[in-house]
């Protein structure tokens, strides 16, 4: 229990907090702070990723017995997210691309700056999309894997802007999230082996204690105040993995 397992404990919790209150930005938000303090970028995925196998089945079994699940969304966006997820941590464990962290850190900075804008906007809250249910799946796996975050952001603002309910979109989004994470750390154990415990075991911790304060929280505290935080945050820790690639 050193200082930096406590550090990664508590940015499981605000990362599980925003996430399970909104439906998005977990795996944004932690894997830029992972980012920030130099871990590699398929080791700081593989271990959002595990830790999220963990927070996301208690998130959304907190959402389950508040009553904010959809099932027949549910079922349309499980096998075309865990698709898109294998994918993506197969693609992230197997390509050797230069300037990784550069890269990944400017996908972060764009959906923090995403994220932030959709704070600022009048009603309605999330911008239009007419994405396939199933196609939106797929893309939020893939990108939530291979960028390191995405899949709340893109597929829970997307259900929204269609006109779900909004705790319901946030939940079934949620529990839809477990299948996706345990398909990416599934990938990634098979492709990578074992990654940093330490990092796993602190974002999980702190994610579990802020899971069901989170489901509750979703019909609680404004969505916006949430969105500005959260936009700030990552956009914040990117913006510093940058100046500190620099040569």
């Amino acid at each position: 229990m050193d200082l930096s397992f406590l550090e990664f404990m508590l940015m499981g919790f605000v990362a599980q907090f925003i996430d399970g209150a909104l439906g998005m930005a977990y795996g944004v938000t932690a894997m830029t702070f992972l980012l920030s303090v130099g871990v590699p970028p398929v080791a700081a995925s593989a271990s959002v990723h595990s830790a999220e196998v963990a927070t996301t089945l208690a998130s959304g079994l907190s959402h389950l017995a508040i009553g904010n699940i959809d099932k027949q969304l549910f079922r349309r966006l499980i096998i075309p997210g865990m698709a898109g997820a294998i994918t993506g941590a197969y693609v992230l464990s197997v390509a050797a691309v230069a300037y990784l962290e550069v890269v990944i850190a400017v996908y972060l900075g764009i959906m923090g700056a995403i994220i932030f804008w959709k704070g600022l906007r009048k009603i309605p809250l999330f911008s239009r999309s007419k994405a396939h249910i199933r196609t939106l799946g797929f893309a939020g796996g893939f990108f939530d894997t291979a960028g390191g975050g995405g899949w709340g952001s893109i597929v829970s603002s997307t259900l929204l802007a269609k006109g779900h309910v909004p705790c319901a979109a946030v939940g079934t989004v949620s529990m839809a999230e477990f299948f996706v994470a345990l398909s990416a750390s599934a990938t990634f154990f098979l492709t990578i082996g074992i990654f940093y415990w330490k990092i796993v075991l602190g974002l999980l911790s702190g994610g579990l204690i802020a899971a069901p304060l989170a489901a509750y929280s979703c019909r609680k505290i404004p969505p916006r105040i949430l969105m500005l935080a959260a936009g700030l945050l990552v956009m914040g820790l990117s913006f510093r993995t940058l100046y500190l690639s620099l040569p």
